[in-house]
């Protein structure tokens, strides 16, 4: 999995203890995603569930290199927690971490 992926998804997760309802940010979760897509051409990229069973997504556009992260707490609206540009899509492989390597 991508190391910039997961240390967005964990930045996300950490933010989504905060009271993300009482955001701007934050509506259904059809409604987002629709205007992500609509707005921006994102599509959502990864999904994940933290210990908390918040939902933590990322979108992205691989055309525009837009992103976003939403998390949706369970049977809460979904929030906006950040965006940015210069998305890539990476596949690598996990580093050999054997003794000797």
């Amino acid at each position: 999995m991508n190391a910039k992926i997961i240390a967005l998804t964990c930045a996300a997760t950490l933010m989504a203890s905060a009271p993300a309802a009482q955001s701007r940010n934050c509506g259904p979760h059809a409604v987002v995603v629709e205007r992500l897509a609509a707005g921006y051409g994102e599509s959502r990229q990864s999904i994940g569930m933290s210990s908390n069973n918040t939902v933590v997504e990322v979108f992205a556009s691989t055309e525009t290199g837009t992103w976003t992260i939403t998390v949706t707490q369970p049977g809460g609206p979904t929030c906006l927690v950040a965006s940015g540009e210069a998305y890539q899509n990476l596949n690598e492989d996990l580093p050999n971490t054997d003794e000797g390597a």
